[in-house]
């Protein structure tokens, strides 16, 4: 029975560890999804003359959860409730934030961001979404180093752990 609980230890810390690992390889994976998506909004605000809804439906069906969530909601609250775009963007980022593996830099960003969603022209808005795919750009980089440097080291820190806690514990 003792042995049962000692891998039962160790497994549930060696779990920690990989789960820690993959939210590390998760937040490089959704901030180029992210990227992706502004990008599509470029397109469809600059050439599509598309509305916003209709955007956010099709980003909808392209991206993974939990960021089509976010986009489901955005337009979801736009299409039936009467409320400004910037707080059903804001709304839908704080409904869903904590499903997604995303730092507060990116949840800076993107508020940033909204505050410019449908408020300006599309030149503007343009250099708007430029300006956030920057932003973006940086915090992959520093999100791929992230993963570089700790993904590894979380994993083996996750089975050490168990071992440490089972040796304690005998």
């Amino acid at each position: 029975m003792r042995w049962l609980g000692a891998l039962l230890v160790l497994v549930s810390l060696t779990a920690v560890g990989f789960d820690w690992a993959r939210r590390l390889s998760g937040r490089s994976r959704q901030i180029r999804q992210l990227s992706t998506a502004l990008q599509m909004l470029e397109a469809e605000v600059m050439y599509g003359h598309t509305p916003l809804p209709v955007i956010s439906r099709k980003l909808e069906q392209t991206l993974e959860s939990p960021l089509s969530r976010i986009f489901a909601t955005f337009a979801h609250v736009l299409e039936t409730e009467s409320t400004d775009v910037k707080e059903a963007w804001d709304r839908s980022i704080e409904w869903h934030w904590s499903s997604t593996a995303l730092r507060h830099k990116e949840k800076e960003a993107l508020f940033q961001f909204g505050q410019t969603l449908g408020r300006h022209g599309r030149e503007e808005q343009r250099k708007y979404i430029q300006l956030t795919l920057a932003h973006l750009r940086s915090e992959e980089f520093e999100a791929i180093e992230d993963q570089r440097k700790y993904e590894k080291m979380a994993k083996s820190l996750g089975f050490l752990g168990g071992l440490l806690a089972i040796i304690v514990m005998i």
